[in-house]
């Protein structure tokens, strides 16, 4: 599967989102097929944009968060899982894409180009669901399954609000 081709499969459901991007390609992909107010293309931080996710998950819980990362940059701050799996915002899809390469830094493998398993290391840090996917049509059926239920948690508790009369 192509990135680019998974981002596109995404991109409308983004619009509802605050979306953070790791450094380099992903960044550069997303901008290219079509930059919002809500993306935050994180550069000079390798490692921290799960980090960053996480820290505004937690303080917005009513927004909705999306980040896309990549396997080197998780692999630097795998720390990251564990913190993710303590607090397990509902509000917050963390996708990572394995091209087994640092590929913003010139190319060179990384761990999981030799078996390490970013799924399984999610798991085992507590992360309640993970998904390994190979085409396009699989990503979008882990990813929109996420958003399309938290979504409506969010629509029908504005909906609750909006309409109902207080008591």
């Amino acid at each position: 599967m192509q990135r680019v081709a998974a981002i596109q499969a995404i991109h409308p459901e983004l619009e509802r989102s605050v979306v953070v991007t790791i450094m380099g390609a992903v960044a550069a992909e997303l901008q290219s097929i079509g930059h919002r107010p809500n993306f935050f293309y994180l550069q000079h931080a390798m490692g921290l944009a799960s980090s960053v996710g996480l820290g505004i998950a937690l303080s917005r819980p009513k927004l909705p968060v999306v980040v896309l990362d990549g396997d080197g940059s998780l692999l630097m701050n795998l720390g990251g899982l564990t913190t993710l799996a303590r607090y397990r915002p509902r509000n917050l899809v963390h996708v990572v894409f394995d091209n087994e390469s640092l590929l913003s830094v010139g190319g060179f493998p990384t761990a999981t180009s030799t078996g390490s398993d970013l799924a399984a290391i999610a798991h085992g840090a507590g992360v309640p669901r993970t998904a390994t996917v190979r085409t396009v049509a699989e990503f979008r059926a882990a990813y929109v399954t996420d958003l399309t239920l938290l979504e409506n948690r969010f629509q029908f508790a504005r909906h609750l609000k909006e309409r109902l009369p207080k008591e």
